[in-house]
């Protein structure tokens, strides 16, 4: 196994080629001295660790959630992490969830010292409820659903099986900032929501960072020493613990953008329903069926193509950036065959077959219709051009 130091900078330069880009970092922050203003005075102030800025940015999360409280911390793999401690879960546990997601959410509970169950996934991409139950052990501590793209998982069902075996619920939601399930924020219905800043997310900041909502104050009060050494005070240490502060820098950015939420969630939904419309004429393309009473922010956009490698490569060619979210299911990772958690392939049918027919489009607020016709244009002569070969 070879391991290089960052493979990230090799990445970014190839990925930052397409003019139709996932990124749109440089548009978003073209308004970047406003918040250089906003850093002269945290300098001048020399608030930098858990600073007011943190604390305006807490403060805006939980009337946009409706949460009691929220608590920033380091990232969104942080955030998910801190929640399985401050719950008390670890060495012996088991933590059921989806092999459908990214590595932070199975990493989180491994770091924790638990164990993850996995459990297939619908065709919306998220876990299948029915599904949870059979999965459940004398060893089953939480259930931690994943809200995939933007899209709330079925919590009413989830809430349901979590109260009758006494489960606890920690939602991952980090692809789901602004969404709604029945007027309701993801991230309320478990004990506690973990979100994600990173720079692609819907709600982002220039490097990591994360926060976890929750209702308990219990759980608030476990939260917030977790994230700071377990002090109480500049002297006092109840608990030895961890240093994951969401950085003052990145809540100046953070509350920046706070102020646009509105129109980048409108833009992704306006964005994501013409690419519906559109591609659904495609018989080689599966969309999405869209719940009303449903939300749904579209962090990233997700279709199903025939022959999707072929067509990724196409798209990529005619200047697009058309990803893989993602190629490999968790459970058939390297590191999961490392831990011998003995599974293999065929156990998830669905999510195996998702990850081999998957496609991300970009969906941001920057993409114009124009630059989506073309898209949609492109796929269509792809599949145009296929059936005249064969």
């Amino acid at each position: 196994m070879s391991v290089k130091h960052s493979f990230l900078p090799q990445q970014y330069d190839e990925t930052a080629k397409p003019s139709i880009n996932h990124n749109y970092l440089k548009e978003q922050f073209a308004d970047y001295k406003k918040i250089f203003k906003e850093i002269e005075k945290l300098v001048q102030k020399c608030d930098f660790t858990l600073g007011r800025p943190v604390e305006e940015f807490e403060k805006n999360i939980a009337k946009l959630t409706g949460a009691k409280y929220v608590i920033g911390v380091g990232s969104g793999t942080d955030a998910l992490f801190l929640s399985l401690k401050a719950l008390g879960i670890g060495e012996g546990d088991e933590v059921i969830t989806t092999p459908y997601t990214f590595h932070a959410t199975i990493g989180a509970i491994v770091a924790a010292g638990a164990r993850p169950v996995f459990v297939d996934i619908n065709e919306d991409y998220n876990i299948n409820p029915e599904l949870i139950e059979q999965a459940i052990t004398a060893k089953t501590k939480a259930i931690l659903p994943v809200h995939w793209s933007g899209l709330c998982c079925n919590m009413d069902k989830i809430m349901a099986i979590a109260k009758k075996h006494g489960l606890y619920v920690v939602e991952d939601a980090c692809h789901t900032i602004n969404a709604k399930y029945k007027n309701k924020s993801p991230g309320t219905f478990g004990t506690t929501g973990c979100f994600s800043l990173h720079p692609l997310k819907n709600l982002n900041a220039w490097g990591d960072g994360g926060f976890v909502v929750t209702n308990s104050k219990d759980v608030h009060d476990k939260l917030v020493l977790l994230r700071n050494h377990g002090l109480i005070n500049r002297d006092e240490c109840v608990l030895h613990a961890y240093n994951s502060r969401l950085d003052s820098i990145q809540a100046i950015v953070a509350n920046h953008l706070f102020k646009k939420i509105e129109h980048i969630t409108n833009s992704r939904i306006r964005n994501a329903r013409f690419f519906d419309q559109e591609l659904a004429k495609i018989p080689e393309i599966t969309v999405s069926k869209r719940d009303p009473a449903i939300k749904q922010v579209f962090h990233i956009y997700v279709i199903r193509a025939k022959d999707r490698d072929k067509l990724q490569q196409y798209l990529i060619q005619n200047d697009i950036d058309a990803k893989v979210h993602y190629p490999i299911p968790m459970h058939l990772q390297p590191a999961a065959k490392a831990k011998k958690w003995k599974y293999k392939k065929g156990d998830f049918p669905v999510a195996e077959a998702i990850c081999k027919s998957v496609l991300s489009l970009p969906v941001h607020e920057f993409i114009t219709r124009e630059q989506q016709k073309y898209v949609v244009k492109k796929i269509k002569e792809f599949y145009n051009e296929s059936k005249s070969r064969d």
